[in-house]
């Protein structure tokens, strides 16, 4: 460890902060550790903070960051998220708040010890919260990353947390806009798109194998969606324009693969694919390690998610070659170009996802054509590299 702390004297020290305790590794705790693993060493020394786990039942995050003997780790109890303090007694809850307090006083410690530069967070309402108060009192720029549209739905700590904060990143133009839009200065709203390891991704790599396991035709069209299960995500709405893509190609299937988050939605949705008469066309999978198969596996990625902060999951897909459907709305359409890598339609318009469907599913030479322009896409302009470096400007430009 001193070592370490040797080697780290002429760099800029940055602070990490993401402390999810429970499985699976979400999106803004990915994007986090594709930063920290992409860093110009030689000018930033990364001090991770996160949550550990127990042992022998580490932490997604603290077990991914495993894999980097060089990163120095802070393990932190920062309490329990906000939205599950709320459901519990005033006594419990304040009991669970005495961790993060250690917690507090050890890094406003380590802040001052190892002058660190910059604190970087994500907008988690109780990580956001403790990072800028962090920073008030070790008088370090706080950085909050911003991975969803701003809106009144939001945790009110968030709100709070996101106007204080020096600067605030946001993973699209359209998150961006909505941060400008309800008042947040310009000047501290920087965009800087998520990346993509397209490393991790091989198109066609494991399609036989899943095809065989889902019990589906090798030249059967199967059509997939990767999400959280919930309604906006517009699985209701692919489900609803099956009757019609069935009958132009009656071997399609329609799979779907995520945890369900919304109870009861999965039921809901299945039952009304049978009173379609497209059961046996639908099938839902749950929650998969292995996503990058099932993706081999498929012909397209459908996905009409309502105003989507960014769309991941979008970028995945083109990485896998896959042409991808979905809605021209939120930041999707920063990531998916119409016509070029994907086929976008308006919101509520049924009929025009019907259309994309169906253009794709018989034309089977461009939808080759948009997976090759979509992986192409991904590689120049969703490299991990690029994502670090934009990310370094903003640190300069706090630092200095």
């Amino acid at each position: 460890m001193q070592a370490m702390r040797d080697r780290a004297r002429d760099r800029t020290p940055i602070l990490f902060v993401n402390a999810p305790t429970v499985a699976p590794l979400g999106a803004d705790t990915w994007v986090h550790l594709q930063i920290i693993r992409q860093l110009d060493r030689s000018r930033f020394d990364p001090v991770v903070c996160c949550a550990v786990g127990a042992p022998g039942r580490p932490t997604p995050y603290f077990a991914a960051l495993q894999e980097h003997s060089d990163l120095e780790v802070v393990p932190v109890d920062l309490g329990p998220e906000l939205s599950t303090a709320a459901s519990r007694g005033r006594v419990r809850t304040l009991l669970a708040t005495l961790p993060a307090l250690s917690s507090f006083v050890r890094l406003a410690r380590l802040v001052r010890r190892r002058r660190v530069a910059v604190i970087h967070t994500s907008d988690r309402p109780r990580d956001a919260a403790f990072c800028v108060l962090l920073g008030r009192v070790t008088r370090t720029p706080c950085i909050v990353h911003v991975h969803v549209g701003y809106g009144d739905w939001m945790h009110r700590i968030l709100k709070w947390s996101l106007r204080r904060a020096d600067a605030l990143v946001a993973i699209s133009a359209f998150v961006a806009d909505t941060l400008v839009e309800s008042g947040h200065d310009p000047a501290r709203v920087h965009v800087v798109l998520n990346s993509i390891d397209i490393e991790r991704w091989t198109p066609g790599a494991g399609r036989d194998e899943v095809r065989h396991e889902l019990g589906i035709d090798a030249d059967a069209p199967v059509l997939l969606a990767v999400c959280r299960l919930f309604e906006a995500k517009g699985v209701r709405e692919v489900i609803e324009a099956l009757p019609v893509v069935r009958d132009k190609e009656p071997d399609v299937r329609f799979v779907v693969v995520g945890r369900e988050m919304q109870p009861g939605l999965r039921q809901e949705l299945e039952d009304l694919a049978v009173e379609l008469g497209v059961g046996n066309n639908v099938m839902f999978v749950g929650q998969r390690s292995d996503v990058p198969r099932f993706m081999a596996a498929a012909d397209i990625f459908v996905m009409p998610s309502q105003w989507e902060p960014f769309g991941l999951v979008f970028g995945e897909a083109m990485a896998m070659e896959l042409p991808v459907v979905a809605l021209d709305n939120g930041g999707t359409p920063e990531v998916v170009v119409h016509g070029v890598t994907g086929l976008l339609s308006p919101l509520g318009d049924g009929d025009a996802l019907i259309a994309n469907l169906l253009a794709l599913l018989i034309d089977q030479a461009r939808r080759t054509d948009m997976g090759v322009r979509g992986r192409a896409r991904v590689r120049e302009h969703f490299g991990l590299d690029r994502t670090a470096r934009e990310i370094e400007r903003v640190y300069d430009e706090l630092v200095a």
